[in-house]
């Protein structure tokens, strides 16, 4: 059964890629059809989906800024969506129950709203995974997106809590003192190296102090993978450790996608209803966007948030799940919003892949909504009348940066992605800008009229000097470009779209190092 779930998987998956979609379509699709052909599902299935979304709550956790969510375009966002949405959706379900006469609608105001609430939930999985490969999960709109998505988690650990009516024991007190567990959590992960042995250690902290942990409390597991991925998101290795777990957890979610398209077989009924779910999902982006464009959001950040959160979430079927149990669902609500589910992904994938051209057609329109403010994270960026800019402020940009200081003086910036590296060289009295210049709206935001003499692209991904590279031709920017690389490969790519010059690092450091030591000889000699 696993060989033949595997070949589905793979094979819808590859399917739908070529169309345009991405795999978690095929891989919901591939449920439905494993389901269709009468298959029974392999043992530990459902514990491999489990695993999966504990580790991306985990992989959130160590990207996560906790004191973003304090910030009221985040809270604020999610809390007034969540009730106009449930509102919106509630009122929605009881126009259905009178004009369609089908057994499964026939359902009690206060299931109804249940319901409402479970659709005014977004995929915090889907968003993801979408803004992953779009690279955009740092950006600015991203962060506002996941920001609100978490939130939109806390809101569903609250409920499942109060649901099932399961109070957590004593012992969920122990859960504040879990900050006093960071220095020896910070001491394993050094202890751990690198390889196999790192990967575990990852692994323990999200499936057995997080998740473990808190389900012996009587909390929720996923809210405890996702509270140390928090706590260890300060340690100078946990971006490494995200990308250390980055392919198990991929591996892990694929059994989630496949186990959501196992609920059941549809009827015609069930799948108009979805159908027509999915048709007001445009109503549900309007308030996104709505919403948050009242903080200042310029419009196309406002519709790439909105946008990205443009589905339904697989906790309604959680949801859905607890009002079976309890008597108060049919049944047919699970394999209802089973499908809804995954004709949202559907709808949303192209959306999400395509919003940069959605924005151009909707320019005009949308543009109606911005407030005469501008979100200070949002607004254009100036570097002022430099002549040099630095990106990348590691230990080979400052090390250019002085060195270019010599020449330019005080017009040279620096552009850094990091916060805390920003304050740490602003402290230095360098001239550093919070930017990511890995992000389409950097570029965007960036004052055209720049009259630059040299650009040094120092960032330790290649990719990411690649991209810089590509933004600063498309602007016409008519300067000398240099860029550091690892490899001679990596050399000549930079080469072929236009940086003057390409340094291979290693190359480069060897020298340096055997110039330093003749100096030293002459110097030694001399004296």
């Amino acid at each position: 059964m696993l060989v033949i779930l595997i070949s589905f998987a793979f094979s819808f998956g590859l399917l739908l890629t070529r169309i345009g979609l991405p795999p978690m379509v095929g891989f919901l699709v591939a449920g439905f059809a494993y389901n269709m052909a009468g298959l029974l599902p392999p043992d530990g299935l459902n514990l491999v989906a489990d695993i999966g979304i504990t580790l991306l709550l985990f992989s959130i956790g160590l990207k996560l800024d906790v004191k973003g969510l304090l910030k009221a375009e985040i809270w604020a966002s999610a809390t007034v969506q969540m009730i106009a949405t449930t509102i919106f959706m509630s009122g929605v379900l009881i126009a259905g129950k009178y004009l369609f006469d089908v057994a499964f609608m026939q359902m009690s105001l206060q299931t109804i709203f249940i319901l409402g609430f479970a659709l005014a939930f977004s995929s915090t999985v889907f968003a993801v995974k979408v803004l992953e490969e779009k690279g955009d999960l740092t950006a600015f709109y991203g962060r506002i997106a996941i920001g609100i998505l978490i939130m939109q988690d806390l809101f569903a650990v609250l409920f499942l809590s109060i649901s099932a009516g399961k109070i957590p024991t004593v012992w969920a007190l122990l859960v504040l003192t879990l900050p006093l567990l960071r220095p020896l959590l910070f001491k394993l992960m050094d202890m751990a190296g690198r390889g196999e042995l790192f990967i575990l250690c990852g692994l323990f902290f999200a499936l057995g102090v997080g998740a473990e942990g808190f389900y012996l409390v009587g909390l929720k597991p996923d809210l405890g993978a996702l509270i140390v991925g928090v706590l260890i998101a300060g340690h100078p290795r946990a971006s490494e450790l995200s990308k250390a777990l980055f392919g198990f957890k991929e591996l892990m979610l694929v059994g989630f996608f496949v186990s959501v398209g196992m609920t059941g077989l549809p009827s015609i009924a069930m799948i108009t209803t979805a159908l027509l779910l999915c048709i007001i999902l445009p109503i549900k982006t309007g308030i996104y966007h709505a919403i948050v464009s009242w903080f200042g959001l310029r419009a196309r950040s406002s519709l790439f948030s909105a946008l990205s959160l443009t589905n339904y979430s697989e906790f309604g079927l959680i949801v859905a799940a607890i009002a079976v149990e309890q008597g108060l669902l049919s049944s047919q609500w699970l394999i209802i919003m089973a499908i809804t589910v995954s004709i949202s992904f559907a709808i949303s994938s192209p959306l999400s892949s395509h919003s940069e051209f959605v924005y151009r057609r909707m320019l005009l329109w949308l543009t109606r909504f911005e407030r005469d403010f501008c979100h200070p994270h949002d607004a254009p960026v100036d570097l002022g009348s430099v002549k040099a800019v630095v990106f990348g402020m590691g230990r080979i940009g400052t090390g250019a940066y002085d060195k270019l200081k010599e020449k330019f003086g005080l017009d040279i910036c620096g552009i850094e992605h990091a916060p805390e590296r920003v304050d740490f060289n602003r402290a230095k009295g360098r001239n550093v800008v919070l930017g990511d210049a890995c992000d389409t709206e950097f570029w965007l935001k960036l004052r055209k009229d720049l009259d630059l003499e040299m650009v040094v692209l120092a960032m330790p991904n290649h990719q990411g000097n690649v991209y810089a590279a590509h933004q600063i031709r498309n602007m016409n920017i008519n300067c000398q470009v240099v860029a550091v690389a690892r490899f001679p490969e990596e050399v000549e790519e930079l080469s072929k779209i236009g940086v003057c010059s390409a340094y291979n690092m290693y190359e480069q450091a060897g020298a340096g190092l055997i110039e330093k030591a003749m100096n030293s000889v002459e110097c030694t000699l001399r004296a």
